[in-house]
């Protein structure tokens, strides 16, 4: 790319030498470069983070310098060289040799990584009898090493379990083990933890920054995360569309980055504590990622005046799941989910429920709706008991409150344009004729920043940020005034992210729509709500305005959430977090388990605090 100037690579001093890279994928009996001239080294010892957004060409980097692509539809050229051995030059039987024993992989799903019909033992010991003479003996010996290395628990007791006994996290600690398994010289950390809650997300981090202290291993970290970027990089490459626009040392990139996109990503990133002095939700700051223009970022609506009355109420909401094992399918156990809780969402106002997986956050937003039926407590939506309504009445609620979906691909019929999926709701209800719908359609697509003539493509016509548009469209067919939004940003870049998260404080400042936000991510909370409530082990631990839990935390769990969240400045690199190293406990309970209420103690004005 014009203007920019690729350092001299000094492959004797560089783990990993990567010169000229540029891969093309056969494409209708073409080939089409989707990687073009990338070039950069990784260092003994040095993390190098490869940073850009989805279709930046970053995971295909990586894929290609493990020559994990399909050799008969993509091509590689240029050079990879590993200390003085170029890899693109090996016959395959010697990069079998390079995988797992050089250069070892972690990979960004780890249920998918890990074979389910294998014990997480045999899964890890396979590397180490492939790549050494150990005996089976001193394998297992080897493994359990590794287990408590990465912080497993009972590692010896947890060897002969299977992948589905693991938890995300743990799974992910299971992977790094793995990877670990055969001392490589480099590891490559393909996005690893933007599956991972925020908590387990730090606890991953600190154990990656930990095990290199320890062993020496250089680390080339695939992420879009650039709070992850600023936490556990030494040096950063951009990548904007298949090429290289920036490199250079983190810190650099940080304070003084020269390219549009660089800034653009960078003023897209949600900070922690960047809300002070403001009263209502502020708009991310939207960067042009060509010319690097900004816009500036506004406050949003006005402050919700809670004498109007709650258009939601919930009251000691509750819900259960039954566990039945053995030969009759006897029960033994209840899944508590959700227990006694109780809150209100007013007209213009976004709540936020926070809290890890599992914490039963979206229990309570699939409670609230009836899409799973909850064994007690009240819900009133516009003053209407939901939980009483027969299936008319609730045909009639849905009118009232609607709810957008963390995966947008999943919410839309592959088969069905676009327009008529937003219009069938419409149509449904019974709310006009089908030239007002579409109409309605037109209108609604404009709202959401996509034009009209947009209604007769198919869902896969769209990337994941115009999806979750087209998924807001559909909601707001109906006209409601209560949105559950069920973590419908969180599977987005984080420049779309900012733009969604904008186009639906413009729809609550237009509209007066209520929003009940649902995410794990706490910068991202701080930045759209009015109030937040923190979940755990499905209750309420602390609720209270916006300000006040940030500005204020009281909860050790609310302190633990935010100390997990990393921080997008490479100056407190080397400045260890809070974070607890413990899982969130089993909500899982004894069928005569007696739950004692949780108490609260007022610390100002609609804050409340469990009391522990």
């Amino acid at each position: 790319m014009a203007g920019f100037q690729v350092q001299t690579i000094q492959q004797a001093e560089a783990v990993l030498s990567v010169e000229n890279l540029t891969t093309s994928f056969l494409v209708e009996g073409e080939w089409k470069p989707v990687v073009r001239d990338v070039s950069f080294r990784v260092a003994p010892g040095e993390t190098v983070a490869i940073v850009g957004e989805s279709g930046s060409g970053k995971s295909v980097t990586s894929l290609s310098i493990m020559r994990l692509l399909q050799p008969d539809t993509s091509r590689i050229e240029g050079k990879i060289m590993l200390g003085d051995r170029n890899l693109l030059a090996l016959p395959e039987s010697g990069m079998r040799q390079v995988r797992g024993n050089d250069v070892s992989m972690i990979f960004q799903e780890p249920m998918t990584s890990l074979n389910p019909l294998f014990t997480i033992g045999d899964q890890i010991s396979e590397a180490l009898l492939c790549h050494s003479a150990m005996s089976k003996t001193e394998a297992r010996a080897e493994v359990i090493r590794l287990l408590e290395k990465v912080r497993i628990s009972s590692a010896a007791s947890r060897f002969d379990e299977y992948p589905h006994r693991f938890s995300g996290g743990m799974r992910q600690r299971v992977m790094i083990a793995m990877a670990l398994a055969s001392k490589p010289k480099l590891l490559i950390a393909d996005e690893p933890t933007t599956a991972l809650d925020v908590t387990i997300q730090g606890q991953i981090l600190d154990l990656i920054k930990m095990l290199q202290e320890e062993e020496g291993t250089s680390v080339l970290f695939i992420t879009h995360d650039m709070g992850v970027v600023a936490e556990i990089a030494d040096r950063t490459v951009v990548m904007y569309r298949g090429e290289q626009v920036e490199t250079g040392a983190t810190a650099d990139i940080f304070h003084r980055g020269r390219h549009p996109y660089t800034r653009a990503l960078l003023s897209a990133v949600p900070v922690l504590g960047s809300m002070q002095g403001h009263v209502r939700p502020l708009r991310f700051p939207v960067v042009n990622a060509a010319t690097g223009e900004c816009d500036i970022p506004a406050e949003v609506g006005d402050t919700v005046a809670a004498s109007a009355g709650p258009v939601l109420e919930v009251r000691n909401l509750t819900k259960r799941f039954d566990i039945h094992s053995g030969l009759f399918g006897r029960l033994t156990g209840r899944v508590h989910a959700v227990e006694n809780v109780s809150f209100d969402l007013f007209s213009g106002e976004t709540l936020s429920l926070v809290g890890e997986s599992g914490c039963g956050k979206s229990t309570t937003g699939r409670a609230i709706m009836r899409l799973i039926e909850p064994q007690s407590g009240s819900v009133k939506a516009d003053g209407r008991d939901v939980l009483a309504l027969d299936k008319n009445g609730m045909r009639e609620m849905r009118k009232t409150v609607q709810m957008i979906f963390q995966d947008p691909f999943a919410s839309l019929n592959p088969r069905i344009r676009v327009g008529a999926a937003i219009a069938e709701p419409f149509l449904e209800h019974k709310m006009g004729t089908a030239k007002q719908a579409k109409e309605k359609v037109a209108d609604l697509l404009e709202k959401v920043g996509l034009s009209a003539d947009m209604m007769a493509r198919f869902p896969h016509e769209f990337s994941g940020g115009q999806r979750q548009r087209i998924c807001i469209a559909r909601a707001l067919a109906l006209d409601p005034k209560v949105i559950v939004a069920d973590e419908s940003v969180s599977a987005l870049d984080v420049s779309i992210k900012a733009q969604v998260i904008n186009l639906m404080l413009d729809l609550q400042q237009s509209l007066n729509l209520a929003f009940l936000f649902i995410s794990h991510d706490m910068a991202v909370v701080e930045r759209v709500s009015h109030r937040v409530a923190v979940m755990y082990l499905g209750e309420i631990v602390e609720i209270g305005p916006r300000a006040a839990i940030f500005g204020n935390p009281q909860h050790p769990y609310t302190k633990m959430l935010m100390a997990a969240v990393p921080v997008p400045d490479p100056d407190r690199r080397r400045e260890k977090r809070m974070a607890a190293n413990d899982e969130i406990k089993s909500p899982i309970r004894a069928v005569d388990y007696k739950i004692v209420p949780l108490q609260y103690h007022t610390v100002s004005p609609g804050h409340l605090v469990a009391i522990s």
